[in-house]
């Protein structure tokens, strides 16, 4: 009888929290992009992956400037030392072949070392104006295919982040009389 009347409290308390709890949802793809550290990581982060292009590109002037030298003098090289260049343009071929793959690893490393903060303020944002505003649940509206009527909280988020709203442009440019 006892664990009954227990189960029932415990029903009821689960009942009563969950019919208080507010639903809103945010897309957080949208908070990210309007945080003005956002266009601050996106232009660091070009600016590294130029800057790895351009090393990508200094490997390969190498190589073929190398190349082009071992064609025009291989034959009055020794055959050790025709080995040992050919061996050069080896490393060198390989290191050109696997430098795009470097490459996308070091520009997603750099990705992630940018992003998690942002990351972490917007949902630290989110979780800030939840608790503010009563809301027990809030999802991202991007894993949602139904869900009950609920609040976009973005702008709320946006507020609570200092994050003020630039206007859009019109979609047909500006307009002519």
């Amino acid at each position: 009888m006892k664990k009954l009347l227990l189960v029932c409290l415990v029903a009821l308390t689960f009942l009563g929290a969950s019919a208080q709890n507010k639903i809103g949802y945010i897309n957080t793809e949208d908070l990210i992009n309007s945080m003005p550290e956002a266009d601050k990581a996106n232009t660091a982060l070009q600016d590294y992956q130029t800057s790895l292009t351009q090393q990508g590109n200094d490997y390969l002037t190498e190589l073929n400037e190398k190349d082009s030298i071992f064609v025009r003098d291989s034959s009055k090289l020794s055959p050790a030392a025709r080995e040992l260049r050919r061996n050069d343009l080896v490393a060198l071929y390989q290191k050109v072949q696997g430098w795009n793959q470097t490459m996308q690893q070091m520009i997603n490393d750099k990705q992630q070392a940018l992003l998690v903060p942002i990351r972490q303020k917007a949902i630290q944002g989110i979780k800030d104006v939840a608790k503010e505003n009563g809301y027990g649940f809030i999802f991202d509206q991007q894993a949602l295919l139904v869900s009950p009527p609920a609040d976009d909280i973005l702008p709320l988020v946006k507020k609570k982040l200092g994050i003020k709203d630039v206007p859009k442009a019109p979609a047909g440019g500006p307009m002519q009389q």
